[in-house]
Order: C-alpha cells, then structure tokens, then sequence
C-alpha cells in the first residue's frame, strides 16, 4: 500500500493529485522550484522539497533531485502528472531503481511509445491504422501540404503546417531546432497533412493481470498552435461502428506494448470518417476531467489501485456529456502571445449571476455546483482486490451514486486550478490558469452551462482567452458539432472580434470611483463644472473621458442621453441604458488596473489617466520590443547588424510559457541594432533591436 505520493510536477495537476491522495488517506510531497516557491502546489502539500532555480532544465526535469527529494521526505511512491518527465523512460526506470512506485506505464512502454516513428512502426505490426511517413527529400507540389512533427515530446513543439515546398527546408530547420531545445532531441519526421481532419483520443486503463479498459472517445480537435483549448467526451456524431474501431485499435495498442496504468491513444479522424494513429501518450492527459465526468470515475485514484496490484473489475457506463475548456492567461488577437502579472481574483461562478459560491482558485476541488458531492462514507471504488467503476450503477436517476460528477439530472461544474487569488503568473511555465468543465445529460445543455459559467466569471490579472472560449462554445459550428482542427484557422476573427462598448464600462468605472470618494453626496447648491474622469481601455488602447456632476437630483453624467445611473456604490453599478436595466461590477486595485465586469458587454480592464501626465519616452524609429516576458532562443541565420533585412523576416524567436513565438522584421531596410543574444531574459516593451528603413526614391 502506498503511504506517501511525490508528485513531480507543478500547478494544476499536482494540485489536482493532491486531492486524490488526500481523499485515499496517502500524504503528499511537493517539489518547486525557485519560482514557484509560493505556488498553490507547494501550500496544498504536507511537505514540500526545493529545487534550486528557476528553469525547468535546472528543476523539474532534474530526474536526479527529484529522486532524491523523495528519499528526503519519505515518500514512497512517484507521480509524474504531465509534461516534463512524465514520458521519459529513463526517469521512470530510475524510479523503480530507486525503489520508490512508479504511478505509471513500465518503463519499457514508455519507451516504445516516446518516439513517434518508432510507435508507428509498432503500430503498424500491431494492425493500427496510421499515416505512412513522407520522405522529406522526396516531397513534390503534389504532396502539399505535409506535417512536420517532432519525434519526440509533444504539445506542438517541433510542428509544422507546410504549404508552399519552397518553405519546407526552413521549415524544417525551424521544427528541428525546436524540437531539440524543447526535448533534447531533434528529429523530425513528414506525414501528409489531413485538411479538415478532427482530432479523437481513446482513453484507456489497464492493469498487470491483462484487464484493458477503454474508456470511450474524446474529441480534442479545438486547438491554437496544435495546442488543446477545448475538449469533450464523448466526441460528438461519430458513428457507432467508428467508436467501436477506434476503441478496438486503443486496446490493440495497449496489449503490443504490454501498457499498464493510464494512457491515451491519439487519432486523427478524416472528413470522409477513416482513422490514423497519431501517437500514444503515455501519462495522465490535461483533459481527462470530462472522461471522469461521463464515466464516474477518479482516474487519479485508479492509476495509485492499479500502481499498487489491484485487479479492474468490470468497465463503468458512460452517462451525460461533459466538455472542458482551458483558460489561459493569453491574448489571443495578439497571436496568442501569453500574459503574466498576478491574478487579483479568480472566481468561476455557476450560472446564476449575482449568486456566486465561493471559491479561490485551485484548493481542495473539485468545484462541484448543482447536486451535493458523493458521500465520502459510499464505496468509490471497492476497498478489495477488485476495482469497480460503478459503485452503485451510475445511472441519471440514482441521485445517490457515486460519482466525482453528480449524476441526477441537473448539470454540474468543475474547477480545477494551480492558482488562488494573490499568486502570480510567471514567464517560465505554461500559461494554463485552469480547467473549467461542465456535465450535463446532453451535450447542448452541457456547453450552454460551461458559456455561461465563463461568462459570469470574475478573472482579475493578467489578460485571458476567456471570451473566446465563451464565444467559441456559442458559434454555431461548434454548437452543430461541425469542428475540425482548423477551427480557430476559420473562425479565428469571428471569436476574437472586440464587442461591446468600453465607453459604457469606463462610464460605470468614473461612478464607482465619483461614489467611492464622495459617498455621502458631495452636492453644491451652486452648479460647479463637471469633474473628468479618464481611462485607457487594454484590448484597444482607445482613450475615453467621462465628465460628470453631483447635483440635486444624484449623479448626472455627459454625453450619454440614453443612459441613468439608478444605483451607484464603490464596487457596483447599476445603469439604465435605452430602458433596459444593466449591473455593472467595478473592482479596482491599485497600480493592477480597475476591472469592470457585465453580461451585456463583457469584462474590461481599464488604467486611470492623470490629468497631468508625465512625460513619455519614445522609442527611435524602427524599434524592436519585445511583445512578451520570455526567454531568446535562438537567432535567424543570416541575421547581423548592417545586414539588411525584409519587412515579416524573421529575426529571432522568444520562448514563453512553454511556447516559442517569432519576432519578425517590423520593415525592410537594414538592422542597425541587435541586443538580443541566445539565453538572454527579456521584459515586455524591452529593446531588441533597431532596423533602419530603406528611403525610397522619389521618381
């Protein structure tokens, strides 16, 4: 029996395996790096080890200290959780090595599957439908477009959509020098690239006496930068007949590899329904949520059973629909380029505004609203050898069964987060804020819910994709279940697009801030001029004054005839605009910017201007800043000062979050400054370099 878990990983999803521990009676160890020394992982452990430094080079993929942390705390057993080394095979035999339990697949599994070409050469034997590679040196026109993927690792690093053959040779020498400082290996390999393809997952489960579970599908196809956004179970209008071949193919998959514990199985899907392998991901998925909602279960707490020698029982029943998505601190209309600073709130709210339940962040989790949570006192899982996914049958009218999702039929919403109200987001890991799922009977009620709830969320800090998640789960194609991987590629204006109007929020800012320092009225008998108020809006930089005056009959406002102000207090507004009655919510907090929040036109983030502003510098023409925190990796070949440049030419690339981001030439002429070096850490709006327009001549 395992009696202490060291989860070697951060944020969420250490958070989240802590949960699971803490409910199974394990104790918890946490490891952390410097920046991450008061991290939620860290608070939410019973001991917690450090790892000297800041990189992930430097702590998390340490296999060697992360051994020793856990002889230190007298932990007996590993969990990898996701990314960094939970697919490497060396770190997972030296675990076993060490004598500590490893909570996941054997080594040697592993290793089958960390490399993609050698998987599907496995895969192929074992009769697995896939792609067949494309010899990169024999591309022609005719097999455009083709994928560059890297070999090993994932999460989109090292790939590349190829369109035009006279990039593929840039390309990839980019993918290889990606692939290479992200996994330490640069191989790459070319397959044909599948327009319009969707991208569905088999989540399977098995244990060391030959029992293989498969639980259903997952359609992950919503993705930026080959990255997941959002996801669902079961993946919607899949024929029967396909589910059941993709199901066959996972546990074909599993049993060639001898694969124990949890895993995914990838494919892609094509427009005309036939699947392809794409990979094995060898670890506990980010969205395995939404399979445990429809199914039940805890995988969590499977993975520690099975890692201790139990025996599966007999598969659980999948009930409902449930869909996840994943809030990043990020700007999507700015190529997705990520945000940092500190998260002054995080509250997601069930779907009635105004009646929030509390809660900060990640804690305990998981968030469930809607019917009370499982009795602890009910048997989750069998306390005996066997292992029972459905305990008692999980069906929509037994309010009583045991499930981390409530099954009766009111919808339910899940929250899991690393991060709590005060925590600050850095520049050295992903930029994922949380996990945000919704379960319902019905897929349509199930995405209904999960907008909403986004909506009424109250996120204070750094900027987020949060109206586009919610905008995305309410476009028509998505509602229809007609997505593919190039979503966001289509349809990518249409859900970044700025609505409503920053003029209304800025008016509800200037109240609550005329409120707040006049709160016992401030009128004078004798009309005076009209106080100004004005902010600076952060998704457009759009300048908006507010004038106003406090006269016998309240708060009178400019330039705004069809609008009242009904109620006014320092942290709510209620205005009347054309007739209509609409709540304004105003947080302000200092040097962070006021936040003004409102269903009828979105969330704002405004900065007080001073009457008096100081001086601003300004930067010489042709500039170069940095769009971003992060770190340079890399220079362009070619690229040097008094060398002349092209307008889009890229000059260097910046890795942030876990994401590497081209910063191109902002004109043609010649670059006259370079002041970004390989290694060098960077701040937004830093100097990286100068290019000197070329004069055209008049003719």
């Amino acid at each position: 029996m395992i009696s202490s878990v060291l989860v070697v990983n951060r944020g969420e999803i250490a958070c989240r395996v802590f949960r699971t521990c803490r409910e199974l009676g394990i104790a918890t160890v946490a490891v952390y790096s410097d920046a991450d020394a008061d991290a939620l992982h860290v608070r939410e452990a019973d001991a917690a080890v450090r790892l000297p430094g800041a990189a992930p080079a430097d702590t998390y993929l340490r296999g060697d200290l992360l051994i020793a942390a856990a002889r230190a705390a007298g932990a007996d057993a590993v969990h990898p959780g996701y990314g960094f080394l939970s697919e490497n095979a060396e770190f997972a035999r030296a675990v076993r090595d060490a004598g500590l339990v490893w909570i996941g697949p054997p080594p040697s599994a592993v290793e089958a599957m960390a490399s993609k070409t050698r998987a599907k050469r496995i895969m192929a034997d074992a009769g697995v439908p896939l792609l067949a590679p494309v010899d990169p040196g024999a591309v022609g026109s005719a097999d455009l477009p083709v994928l560059i993927k890297a070999a090993a690792g994932g999460g989109g690093r090292g790939m590349r959509v190829v369109r035009d053959l006279s990039a593929l040779p840039g390309e990839l020498a980019s993918a290889r020098a990606e692939a290479a400082a992200a996994f330490g290996d640069g191989e790459v390999f070319v397959e044909p690239y599948v327009e319009g393809g969707r991208h569905v997952e088999v989540q399977v489960l098995a244990d060391e006496h030959g029992t293989v579970w498969t639980l259903g599908t997952r359609d992950c196809s919503l993705q930026r930068r080959h990255q997941k956004v959002v996801e669902e179970a079961p993946a919607p209008g899949l024929p029967d007949a396909l589910v059941q071949a993709l199901c066959g193919a996972a546990e074909a998959a599993v049993r060639a590899i001898g694969y124990v514990n949890a895993g995914t199985v990838e494919f892609l899907v094509a427009a005309d329904g036939r699947p392809y392998f794409l990979e094995m991901n060898t670890r506990l998925q980010v969205e395995h949520p939404v399979t445990e909602a429809v199914y039940g279960v805890d995988l969590v707490a499977l993975q520690l059973r099975v890692a201790e020698g139990a025996v599966l029982g007999s598969p659980p029943v999948a009930v409902g629909h449930a869909v996840e998505a994943r809030l990043y601190a990020e700007d999507p209309g700015r190529g997705w380029a990520p945000q940092t600073g500190v998260v002054h709130r995080l509250s997601v709210a069930d779907a009635s505004w105004g009646r929030r339940r509390g809660l900060r962040g990640g804690g305990p989790g998981p968030y469930i609203y809607g019917p009370a949570p499982r009795d602890p006192s009910l048997p989750f899982h069998s306390s005996g050898p066997q292992i029972h996914g459905s305990v008692p049958d999980p069906r929509p009218s037994d309010p009583g069964a045991s499930r981390p999702f409530p099954s009766a039929g009111r919808p339910v919403l899940r929250v899991d987060s690393g991060y709590e109200d005060g925590d600050r987001v850095g520049v050295h890991y992903d930029p994922l804020l949380a996990k945000v799922v919704a379960w319902a009977a019905s897929r349509g009620e199930a995405v209904r819910v999960l907008a909403r709830a986004l909506e009424c969320a109250r996120i204070h800090g750094p900027g987020t994709n949060r109206d586009l998640l919610v905008r995305t789960l309410r476009h028509p194609e998505f509602v229809a279940g007609r997505m593919d991987t190039g979503f966001f590629d289509v349809h990518r204006g249409e859900v970044t697009a700025l609505r409503g109007d920053a003029r209304l929020a800025a008016l509800a800012a200037a109240v609550a801030d005329a409120q707040g320092r006049h709160p016992f009225g401030g009128w004078r008998n004798v009309p005076s001029q009209p106080q100004i108020k004005s902010y600076r809006c952060a998704a457009t930089g759009a300048e908006h004054t507010i004038r106003y005056r406090l006269a016998r009959g309240g708060l009178e406002v400019e330039g705004f005839p069809d609008v009242r102000v009904l109620q006014a207090g320092g942290e709510r507004v209620v205005l009347e605009i054309a007739g209509v009655l609409r709540v304004f919510e105003v947080a302000v907090y200092g040097a962070g910017g006021v936040f003004v929040d409102t269903l009828h036109a979105g969330s704002y983030v405004l900065t007080p201007l001073s009457r008096f502003p100081e001086g601003v510098g300004r930067s010489e023409p042709g500039s170069l800043l940095a769009p971003m925190p992060g770190t340079v990796v890399r220079l362009a070949d070619g690229v040097g000062v008094g060398l002349p440049v092209r307008a889009g030419q890229p000059l260097l690339w910046l890795e942030a979050m876990k994401m590497e981001h081209r910063v191109v030439a902002p004109a043609s002429g010649t670059l006259t400054a370079l002041h970004a070096a390989p290694g060098r850490q960077v701040e937004v709006g830093e100097l990286l370099a100068v290019v000197t327009e070329t004069e055209e001549k008049t003719p």
